[in-house]
């Protein structure tokens, strides 16, 4: 099973490399290659992948999508030509601030092009359907959008300007082309200048402008509650509770039940701990250690036991799973559940009785697992802790539970060790943090990085949900596995790997992408060669874009980053939905019910997936919005900087200490007039010769900021 699991992978990952190699030939329909020329053009210089490029251009000209126009020569067939000039594609739209839009699709290799008049009044998200133009010599393929599908946004984010007559609304996501048209009788209590929700009522075929209605009024733009909410509704998350959800989250009692206790396994006399943010309200997993008879160590992961609290079809379960997941901004967290239940019932506070679903494994000191078991468990934690208050004790702080945490970080340091012998990927993030004053504007502004307390409450997650996954996800005899949700993570674009190898190749390191052994290891010698370099968090960043983003399946195909053949999210339940169907599932197949229905829950899959990316999203923008406010007071302050990346516009540079990225334009650049070198990733003054290099340090000094676009502008000292 296991090997053709692997198999499937090694021929997805060819099957991605064919699509590489014949995307060159329609992104150069008139060009011929021989396979020296075409891995030259790749940037491919061993000896096995060149015989891969040589054996996949046989298998083209075998198919008739590439012809030979000399001897050993290659062109793509005016035949292919033709038909994808003929035909329709869907995709989705990435409006850019101009209008124009390129269709991402699955249909062709290549994004399509779309000129801003043939764009059809679709908007950025949205999904469509495309007519290709014939293709044209050293022209990108371009088309039409003549069906629009699915709008992707239901409501808009931005200002009102009112007039005598009528008002228009405008937008403040950038990516929206248009203003939208709102009549007087449509303002719903609006004035001029409010920060304010729109939606779209009709669109008439011949007019520019859509019509709409102002839909709820957020208040004075600039404020700090307005921004927050305006980021959420921009994202298309609710800002508040429907009532019938309080009214339901209210009935549920605060006590539990004496049968209940007696049904579980109890852990409350076995030592037992939380660690968590400091600024954390809701604690959704605990963690219980004890040493057994035979010397062996038994570890108990207890996870809050949502499952039990909120039942499927209730009110409370549907607006969970609409929600997907909590959201969580610079100040606040979004709960999926309402409070009663996220902060209070559910969560483990410190000294209560609280109701978990555990995965409890013994251990022996290399951190093994001997035995597993999994189940309902009650748990009363000794001690709630933060990251930074563990951390002092692992650097060796005497405490009463010094004993049992200096021992569960060093089974976790085993289980990362062997988890890196098996190929996974040293991926490190870094978080920003603010500090706020009491009108939440932020007076500081500062990186968090993760530390060992991190990493071990990290590490025993990660083992609970691999071997959650391992017990549903395993064959056992002729028994086909049953449906299950998985988090899975495909391996890299072989082409954008390719790229990524060239840059990193450019700043002076070496990456070997020729087995997935050779990548995961080549790459962790690259974070390891780069720490606390300038280029550092450039690079990682980069790295992260490169590899394939995680989601949720009911098709295993392993996690390619950690390198776990089964893998799934069954430790946080309060904060994301898919756990709580994970709870739900374990708790039917351990009593033998049958296998679920595999098409309504890879819906699930699918929505819980869209949702965790919007989630993300929103975070993001209120960072962004937040490094913005705390530069506003700083136009004409120096700071130091690395470049980030450079375009024909200008170099992003990423302020040192707060991860603030704005933009130097070109055009104030005014000691030479400078061009773009983007295969070597800089922009070089014509007259002089003067060179900015991605990953350069740089000094700057902040020329102008625009908090409601959160763009930041600087400019060179």
């Amino acid at each position: 099973m296991a090997r053709r699991k692997k198999n499937q992978k090694m021929q997805k990952g060819q099957n991605s490399f064919v699509n590489t190699v014949l995307n060159v030939f329609i992104q150069n329909p008139f060009k011929g290659y021989n396979f020296r020329q075409l891995s030259y053009h790749l940037g491919i210089s061993d000896k096995a992948s060149k015989q891969l490029v040589k054996d996949i251009i046989a298998d083209l000209a075998s198919s008739k999508k590439i012809v030979e126009s000399k001897r050993g020569k290659y062109k793509l067939n005016p035949a292919s030509i033709k038909e994808i000039s003929q035909h329709t594609v869907t995709g989705i739209v990435d409006m850019k601030q101009t209008g124009k839009a390129y269709i991402i699709t699955d249909d062709i290799v290549d994004d399509v092009f779309v000129a801003a008049n043939n764009t059809y009044h679709a908007l950025n998200g949205d999904k469509v359907i495309v007519r290709l133009f014939p293709l044209r010599k050293g022209r990108k393929l371009e088309g039409k959008i003549t069906e629009i599908i699915e709008r992707k946004k239901k409501q808009f984010v931005g200002i009102i300007e009112i007039s005598k007559k009528y008002a228009f609304f405008l937008p403040d996501d950038i990516s929206i082309p248009v203003d939208i048209f709102i009549p007087l009788s449509n303002l719903n209590g609006a004035k001029n200048g409010n920060k304010v929700i729109a939606r779209i009522t009709d669109w008439p075929e011949h007019s520019k402008n859509p019509f709409g209605e102002i839909i709820e009024v957020l208040g004075d733009p600039g404020e700090h509650e307005v921004e927050m909410q305006s980021i959420l509704a921009d994202f298309d998350f609710p800002l508040r509770f429907p009532q019938k959800v309080i009214k339901e989250a209210e009935k549920i009692p605060d006590t539990i039940p004496a049968g209940e206790v007696k049904r579980r396994k109890d852990f409350r006399k076995v030592f037992t701990i939380t660690i968590d943010p400091e600024d954390a309200k809701d604690f959704d997993d605990a963690l219980s250690i004890q040493k057994l008879a035979n010397g062996k160590w038994e570890v108990g992961i207890h996870i809050a036991d949502v499952s039990y609290y909120v039942k499927p079809g209730t009110v409370i379960d549907k607006e969970a799973f609409d929600r997907g997941t909590s959201i969580y901004l610079v100040d606040r967290v979004i709960p999926m559940l309402p409070e009663k239940l996220s902060n209070a019932v559910c969560s483990l506070r410190e000294k209560e009785d609280k109701l978990c679903y555990a995965a409890v494994f013994e251990l022996d000191e290399n951190a093994k697992v001997l035995n597993e078991w999994y189940g309902r468990t009650i748990i009363n934690s000794d001690r709630r802790f933060n990251y930074d208050e563990v951390q002092q004790i692992l650097d060796g702080a005497e405490n009463e539970y010094q004993e049992n945490i200096t021992i569960l970080d060093k089974l976790a340091k085993k289980l990362r060790e062997n988890r890196f012998k098996k190929g996974a990927i040293a991926f490190s993030s870094q978080e920003v943090k603010f500090k706020l004053d009491e009108n939440g504007k932020p007076i500081g502004a500062f990186i968090k990085e993760q530390m060992d307390s991190n990493r071990l409450i990290e590490d025993f997650m990660l083992l609970a949900n691999r071997k959650v996954a391992e017990k549903i996800g395993v064959k056992h005899g002729r028994q086909e596995p049953r449906t299950f949700v998985y988090r899975v993570h495909d391996m890299p674009n072989p082409e954008k790997l390719q790229t990524f190898s060239e840059f990193v190749s450019k700043l002076g390191y070496q990456l070997q992408i020729g087995s997935r052994k050779s990548i995961s290891s080549s790459l962790n010698q690259l974070f390891r060669d780069i720490k606390g370099k300038g280029e550092e968090n450039m690079i990682e960043s980069i790295a992260v874009r490169t590899m394939a983003k995680a989601e949720y399946s009911i098709t295993n195909i392993g996690h390619y980053g950690l390198a776990f053949n089964y893998y799934t999210h069954f430790t946080s339940p309060i904060r994301r939905y898919p756990d709580l169907i994970v709870h739900r599932l374990l708790d039917m197949y351990l009593i033998g019910s049958p296998s679920v229905n595999p098409a309504e829950y890879e819906e699930m899959c699918k929505h819980t997936s869209e949702m965790e990316r919007k989630a993300l999203g929103a975070e993001r923008a209120s960072i962004k919005y937040k490094q913005a406010e705390y530069l506003l007071d700083k136009v004409g302050m120096e700071f130091n900087g690395l470049i980030s990346g450079v375009s024909k516009w200008g170099i992003f540079v990423e302020l040192d200490g707060n991860k603030c990225e704005g933009m130097v334009s070109l055009k104030y650049m005014e000691d030479d007039f400078y061009f773009l070198d983007e295969e070597n990733y800089r922009v070089i003054g014509q007259q002089f010769g003067k060179e900015y290099k991605l990953g350069d340090p740089i000094r700057i000094r902040v020329k102008r900021i625009d908090l409601a676009k959160k763009q930041m502008d600087f400019e060179l000292t």
